[in-house]
């Protein structure tokens, strides 16, 4: 088996519940009856093999399919794992028409399952995990990548106070209070120094870019949170809000664009290398130039500066995928353990910063 179809088949589909996040069976079908419509027990419980955050869960009964995202347990950094947040955005674009899961009822209480959880519909649909799309023809690639460059653009548009989304975020300052989060978030998950993440630490707050303008933010907007039409080659489903706020639409896009420009690690798929002529799949030139002819810019300023900004956040986001390993709480039995990845993608996010 290759490397494409291996992390095909490592991410893709449900296994056996792990143990240090079973849930209490009983106690969840008592809150289904009283908050889902029309369910119907028993179920059968699986965990999804994706994602290293958030613990998500299949439930299955005689006549449906539900998804069920909860809080990891154990000790959490602040603000972390926010599925209250994720549920409320998730709600709000549902009734905007936005392609995400119907969500059914967010819980609280955490002495029903021992933490926070909401559940949601079970799309069907593919959800890819290499970005190369090995198993499709150029024509189907093509369309992919341009169906969810538009959704990211459709959600952009989006006026969030008529959304419901008030108060959702704060509409000013949004790149100097991501950078002072993430800054906090990475410290307090740090487990050994890494020159160019302090390096950044310091640079990227100095030489903030002005403000582009305030819209809905995913946070993760990537392909494999993606669900794509099961024969289609359109987006279905957008999934894993939990980074979701309001702030500037460049960070959300640059973030997505990432593959483009990523270091070739054995973890992360990325279209370094890559023929993507051939493939179908546009350049990055031209990807940038789709946005920008979708959403009435003439061109993007400042673009490696949010280049550097992106591949540092990333590298925050697996130093926390590393701490949290370490201390025995990440959703994913094969969450990353080596801060080997985070100095690459520091190392690289600095060079983006000496070239502004």
């Amino acid at each position: 088996m290759n490397q494409q179809n291996e992390r095909q088949d490592k991410f893709s589909g449900t296994k056996e519940v792990q143990d240090h996040l079973k849930l209490d069976e009983r106690a969840l079908i008592s809150w289904m009856n009283e908050n889902v419509p029309d369910f119907e027990g028993p179920l059968s419980l699986s965990e999804f093999k994706g994602g290293q955050s958030n613990p998500t869960y299949r439930i299955q009964t005689k006549n449906a399919s539900y998804v069920l995202r909860r809080k990891p347990p154990g000790e959490l950094l602040p603000s972390a794992h926010a599925v209250d947040r994720e549920f409320r955005v998730i709600d709000a674009l549902h009734r905007q028409n936005f392609p995400v899961p119907k969500p059914y009822a967010l819980c609280t209480d955490p002495d029903v399952l021992g933490t926070m959880f909401y559940v949601m519909e079970k799309v069907e649909g593919r959800i890819f995990w290499e970005l190369s799309l090995p198993e499709l023809n150029p024509k189907e690639r093509s369309a992919i990548y341009d169906s969810q460059l538009k959704a990211l653009t459709d959600l952009q548009a989006i006026d969030f106070e008529k959304a419901g989304l008030q108060g959702f975020g704060k509409t000013d300052d949004y790149m100097a209070r991501q950078i002072h989060r993430w800054t906090k978030i990475y410290i307090a998950s740090e487990t050994s120094k890494i020159d160019a993440m302090e390096k950044l630490n310091v640079w990227l707050p100095n030489n903030l870019p002005s403000s582009t303008g305030t819209c809905i933010i995913h946070g993760d907007y990537r392909l494999d949170n993606i669900i794509i039409d099961p024969k289609e080659s359109k987006v279905s489903a957008v999934l894993d809000w939990e980074l979701s706020t309001l702030g500037d639409p460049l960070a959300d896009f640059v973030y997505h664009l990432a593959p483009w420009f990523l270091p070739v690690t054995k973890e992360v798929s990325s279209l370094k290398g890559l023929h993507l002529n051939d493939l179908g799949i546009p350049e990055e030139e031209d990807y940038i130039n789709r946005y920008c002819e979708l959403t009435g810019r003439d061109s993007i300023d400042n673009l490696e500066f949010y280049k550097a900004y992106t591949l540092w956040r990333i590298a925050a986001i697996y130093q926390g995928i590393i701490k949290r390993a370490l201390d025995g709480t990440a959703a994913s039995e094969d969450a990353i353990q080596d801060t080997d990845i985070v100095e690459i993608f520091a190392n690289r996010a600095w060079e983006f910063a000496q070239s502004c």
